[in-house]
Order: structure tokens, then sequence, then C-alpha cells
């Protein structure tokens, strides 16, 4: 038995480590491809069969990895494993605040926890099992996607397509506090207000203009006033511009708002709403656009029983495993939830910072959650 291969926490931390030193912004398509090159070549070297479809619209590729047909004792449908490659922080930060770096239990570095660790830690997952001469129960299919943090516009029909083949999804975005994973989120919309009035000379001739910016003040003031946290729906707008000069009564203004929802009838309500929003004040127009893009991921009968395997797994280890209360981040797992596949999110490491200067793994959970995500792909089935 001395010779029975262990789950190693360094060797994990090297292997993380490696993909962040990779910075592989979403928009930047030729530096995510990097990673994805890197990436392809391990599950290469671990024997499964390779597709990986090219990117579009300014994004990097999608990779997948399947584990060969010979090698999974059951025939149908498999697990489902989501990550993604593609990080927010702009190339340069890992010379800068990210410096890869380590302070007591804490790693840091730019997209270390969100989610490069989960994504390895699923990887090595693997790997272990073939190193102890194990197979899955069920086949296993590694989905990793390039644009996940910018609502996975070019991916998301992939997503849907593969997840239709599969009996579980299991999602290796970051863990949190503690021993928690995610069983629910929130849906997300994003929506586009533009508001057009009529420019004037603001000393000349202010009374003949009509300000967008009044305009659009007034239907923020109106928006943010729809947030209601007892029913759980936020509504932030996020980006705005507008006007030309400032001695010109500005013609034109923009606003792109951020709405997140926790159930599928206020999602409805929401998008109905925001569309049929009318201006408020005289001889302006308003034009609305948008709806939601990610479905809300609402806990079921499947989730529930997901997550009470997991949990069973974790008490091997002396753990116990919590979820989270419905969280607000959207993620690739509300597209499976949403087709009603059993989705257990959250998997990946524990830490925080996700998006932040800050953003750091906690060493102490790599052994935990490998183990976790070991486990799930040898027994489920």
């Amino acid at each position: 038995m001395k010779n029975e291969p262990k789950i190693d926490a360094d060797e994990v931390l090297g292997g993380i480590v490696e993909w962040v030193s990779i910075e592989s912004p979403s928009h930047d398509a030729k530096s995510v491809n990097k990673v994805v090159d890197h990436v392809e070549g391990q599950f290469r070297d671990l024997g499964l069969k390779l597709e990986r479809i090219p990117g579009r619209d300014g994004f990097g590729d999608i990779l997948e990895a399947k584990t060969p047909a010979e090698w999974s004792q059951g025939e149908g449908k498999g697990i489902l494993i989501l990550a993604h490659l593609d990080t927010v922080h702009p190339i340069g930060m890992i010379e800068k605040e990210l410096k890869v770096r380590r302070e007591g239990d804490s790693i840091f570095g730019p997209g270390i926890y969100d989610m490069k660790a989960g994504g390895y830690i699923a990887y090595y997952a693997l790997r272990h099992l073939i190193r102890q001469g194990k197979r899955t129960k069920l086949p296993v299919t590694f989905l990793f996607i390039p644009e996940e943090e910018v609502g996975s516009p070019t991916s998301r029909a992939r997503i849907e397509e593969a997840a239709k083949g599969h009996k579980y999804a299991l999602v290796m975005e970051p863990g949190r506090d503690g021993d928690k994973v995610v069983t629910s989120r929130k849906g997300v919309g994003r929506f586009t207000l533009s508001v057009k009035g009529r420019a004037a000379h603001s000393g000349v001739r202010h009374q003949d203009g009509r300000s967008a910016i009044l305009e659009m003040a007034r239907q923020i003031e109106r928006i943010e006033g729809k947030t209601d946290y007892a029913r759980g729906i936020t509504c932030n707008v996020g980006l705005i511009r507008g006007g030309s000069g400032v001695n010109v009564t500005p013609a034109e203004c923009v606003a792109d708002v951020d709405l997140r929802v926790p159930s599928q009838q206020l999602a409805e309500e929401m998008t109905h709403w925001f569309l049929n929003l009318e201006p408020i004040g005289k001889d302006v127009t308003l034009t609305v656009e948008g709806g939601m893009n990610r479905p809300p991921y609402q806990k079921d009968a499947g989730i529930s029983a997901l997550f009470e395997k997991a949990q069973a797994i974790y008490r091997e280890i002396g753990k116990e495993l919590h979820d989270v209360p419905l969280t607000g981040g959207g993620s690739d797992g509300n597209f499976t939830a949403a087709l009603g596949i059993p989705t257990l999110d959250g998997l990946g490491a524990d830490g925080k910072g996700a998006h932040a200067i800050d953003e750091q793994i906690y060493y102490s959970s790599l052994v935990p959650r490998t183990y976790l995500c070991t486990r799930l792909l040898e027994t489920l089935e």
C-alpha cells in the first residue's frame, strides 16, 4: 500500500501555478489560446479524445476533452465538467499587484481563484484516478470555456448542447467561505438604455435643448428603485456615457444595467418591465434593448441528491460540506441547471478576492477539494 499514489498538495499547486502563469484576459484570444494549448497538451497526454472549436468574435477557442469509450463501465450519459480559462485581469498584473506568491496559507495570482485552480483540480482528479489504475463509471467530458467572464456569448450553445448528453454537471468555479459549494445562482440580465434628446447652446438657447442626461438620471432613479432585497432583485446601472461638451445640452446618453433575479418568474417579470420603460420627460425618446443572458439556477431534487452524494464523500475525510445560500454571481452552471441537469458548482479551491487585486486560494483547501472531485468522478453512476 505504500506505493499507492496520494493527492499531493504541492503537486496540485505546481500545476495550478503553471496555468496561472499564462495570463489570459477574456478579450485577448491569443493569450487565452496559449492556456488552451497548454491544457490541450496535458489532456492529450492522458489519452483523452480532443476537439478544439475555433474561437469567433475575437474570443479564444473552446476545448473539449472526452474519456475514451472503453474507459468507462457505463454507456450513454455521463459527467460534464465545466471550467473557464479566461480571467478578468489585464496582461501585466502578474508583474504588478498579482505577483504569484505564497503568504502562509494563501497563494496569490491573476485568475488563481476564479478559476484556474478549479480547472486544474478537475484535470488532476482524473489523472489521479488513472495513476491509481482506476476508471470512472460514467463517461466524462471536460469543456474548457474561453469567455465565461463576459457571459459565454460564443460558448453558450456548445455548453447547452453538451449538457443535454450528460447526466450530471460539475462546475469548477471557486469554492466559498470554507467548506462550501454552490447549488443555486441568480439569473443575470443585461439591458442597454439609449436616450435621444435635443442639442442646444447651453448659454444662448438653453430653453431649446432637451437633455438626454437629465432624462437618463430620472430613469436611473427609477431603475435603481426596483432593487428589492426581500425578493432577491438587484438592479445596478454600472456604465453611463453621454454628452458632447460642457456647454452643449446633451442630445444623447446611453446606460448599461445589470439585473440579478432568483427565479424564472422574476426574470420574465423584470424583462417585461425593462423593455416597456417609457420616457419621463417631454420631447425625448427612450430605447431599451437586452434581456437575460444567464437563466436562474434553482436548487431542485436532482441538485439536492447530487449535493448529498458530495457531502457523503467529504465525510470520508472527516469534513462537513455545506452549500452557500443563493448567490448573485452567475456561471456556466446556470445554463446546465436551467436545462434540468443536476449541477454542482463551486467545486474549485477555496479562497477569496475573485476579480480583485488580492485574489488568492488557500493551500489547505487543495487536498480536500481534489479528493472531492476525484471521488465524484469515481463514484457517480
